[in-house]
């Protein structure tokens, strides 16, 4: 799917249909007035205030027909320069706009596009006229805080796309089809997964029985490969004192993205927002010798960010998640091969889940920004020609980002390109020689001095919410068998002569570790067998009076309508062999 934001024919042709939907609302509700109506990633919206009424998307095809009324009449679109006096003027019967308005700096030119008797305040560009604006589609309404503040005004936002043909718009709209029966929201609650509750908090996630068996798994895996490449895990609060973050500079740069502060005791704490505080602390416990390094500290640790409501997006951006999170402590010469380490330790991660299509991308940082980044020219000298000398000697194809790293070092972030929507960054390795330093951690060197460790911080999953999210989309919901919650159903024909047999299969499957349902409901066979390929369900097992009298088992793959029979050795080995493989 074609980022249209970024894409210099696509953002204009959004641009000018975010106005023609403008005007289309005006003429079909005189009282609307409207806030900003961006282009965005997957087309535009619009935000508007239509006093009492709210709109459904039963009222979206009022809306195009009114704007293919307009675009038909080729009217041109004219760019104008105001200054603020005169936009104030034009706009005076806006508040919306007005505050827009009294938001541009004194001196700054403000733009408006006109077409026909409507203008409207924007910094564009627009395509030449509305006969350009053919092939568009309004998508939903729904409904947006005023500024994104749930102590504003709710607004009605109306979302749209445009392109520049009919071929286009409806590959668009199929992709858009796609990816809603792709959307772990979705997918989630069909599978039992997670639910969110507005009683419980927004970006809350619940993570229910299949859900937490699935979290689970992965947690258990990623746990015994990292043990497996010499970390030691650890168990950190999910609190911190406002003073460990002032410490590690957090507080200075990363406040707004944390809940506020809670006064207890006279101290005051906040939910941690990552986990890099805490693990300093463990490694400054005790003295180190170089003898000791590295240090590899590992956790599953639970973070809190407090992520704007209209950010919030299931699992994939929740304000509460589980990271998959590391540092290690080691000294300078160290970096190239831990750094090395790291790697190959994720391209295993991503051969287990068959993750093939990634891009790396090292963020440096912009030179000439000296409030952004730590000023030792020295240090990110060293550590980016340390990082570049890694991906180089791996043979790793890779792009640099200018003014991409954090605050205190580069970082490499490994992009993956889902199977819908745009690049995502998964996994992070981040050279840091900063946050050592902020806590006065050392280790006695061969010369018997004290020196200060580098710190490499590295998420291998990123988050596991984040990654449940991806590995749903990724799979339609139709995970592998090592990682399903339940990898086999196992279904009498008849409760009344098989289900003895049934419970013998089931237990068996149990007792090998397999993860199984029996099915024994007094509903028809058609009804249960249709349910489990809606639960998608690796292996549905039939058993009647040929399998009873056999002591075999009959399975059907998911998507499939033909069965197989084997005996139930048989199964157990091929079940077993599939787990142990990741097929």
């Amino acid at each position: 799917m074609k980022n249209i934001k970024e894409d210099k024919v696509l953002m204009p042709l959004n641009h000018s249909c975010a106005h023609l939907l403008a005007e289309a609302v005006k003429k079909l509700y005189p009282e609307a007035k409207f806030w900003v109506g961006p282009v965005i990633s997957d087309g535009f919206y619009y935000d508007i205030d239509l006093g009492g009424k709210t709109l459904t998307d039963e009222d979206l095809p009022k809306i195009e027909k009114e704007m293919k009324k307009i675009a038909k009449g080729n009217k041109r679109i004219v760019r104008h320069e105001l200054t603020k006096e005169e936009a104030l003027e034009m706009f005076k019967d806006d508040p919306y706009k007005i505050d827009l308005i009294n938001e541009f700096p004194e001196g700054e030119v403000i733009t408006c596009y006109t077409q026909g008797e409507f203008t409207d305040l924007c910094r564009g560009p627009h395509v030449e006229s509305t006969k350009e604006l053919r092939n568009f589609k309004l998508l939903k309404c729904s409904g947006a805080y005023y500024k994104g503040d749930s102590k504003n005004k709710m607004l009605q936002r109306i979302y749209g796309v445009c392109y520049q043909n009919e071929e286009d718009l409806k590959e668009h709209l199929q992709m858009l089809e796609e990816a809603k029966e792709r959307d772990h929201r979705k997918l989630g609650k069909d599978l039992g997964i997670f639910m969110m509750s507005d009683l419980v908090g927004r970006g809350l996630p619940l993570w229910l029985p299949n859900g937490y068996t699935l979290w689970r798994t992965i947690q258990n895996y990623i746990t015994e490969k990292e043990v497996s490449h010499g970390y030691q895990h650890v168990h950190t609060p999910d609190l911190g004192s406002v003073e460990l973050y002032k410490t590690s500079g957090h507080w200075d740069h990363y406040k707004d993205d944390m809940f506020p502060a809670m006064e207890l005791d006279e101290e005051a704490y906040v939910l941690r927002p990552m986990n890099c505080p805490h693990h300093m602390v463990i490694y400054g416990n005790r003295l180190h010798s170089y003898r000791d390094l590295p240090i590899r500290i590992a956790e599953i640790a639970n973070d809190f960010r407090y992520e704007a409501a209209g950010a919030v997006k299931g699992i994939e951006r929740a304000r509460s998640f589980t990271q998959n999170d590391s540092h290690i402590f080691c000294t300078k010469k160290q970096i190239e091969e831990e750094f090395k380490g790291v790697l190959n330790l994720i391209l295993e991660v991503y051969k287990d889940f068959h993750i093939t299509d990634t891009k790396f991308r090292l963020s440096l940082r912009d030179k000439n920004d000296k409030e952004k980044y730590f000023d030792d020219d020295e240090m990110w000298n060293s550590a980016e020609t340390a990082l570049r000398k890694v991906l180089t000697d791996l043979k790793v194809d890779f792009i640099e980002a200018e003014g991409e790293a954090a605050f205190y070092g580069p970082k490499l972030d490994i992009l993956i390109k889902p199977a819908v929507g745009n690049e995502v960054a998964l996994s992070t390795i981040q050279l840091d020689f900063l946050l050592p330093r902020r806590f006065n951690l050392t280790y006695i060197a061969e010369n018997g001095e004290k020196e200060t460790p580098v710190v490499i911080h590295r998420a291998v999953l990123g988050s596991l919410d984040r990654f449940i999210a991806f590995l749903l989309e990724e799979t339609k919901g139709n995970l592998p068998l090592w990682l399903a919650p339940v990898g086999v159903e196992v279904i009498p024909v008849s409760s009344e002569h098989h289900l003895e047999y049934a419970k013998n299969v089931y237990e068996r499957l149990l007792s090998e570790g397999i993860r199984v349902e029996l099915d024994s409901r007094n509903e028809k066979l058609g009804y249960r067998l249709r349910e489990a390929q809606t639960r998608k369900i690796n292996y549905t097992l039939i058993l009647g009076d040929n399998e009873k009298l056999d002591r075999t088992v009959s399975y059907r793959l998911h998507g499939e309508k033909d069965t197989t029979t084997v005996s139930i050795d048989e199964f157990v080995k091929l079940l077993k062999n599939e787990i142990e493989n990741k097929d």
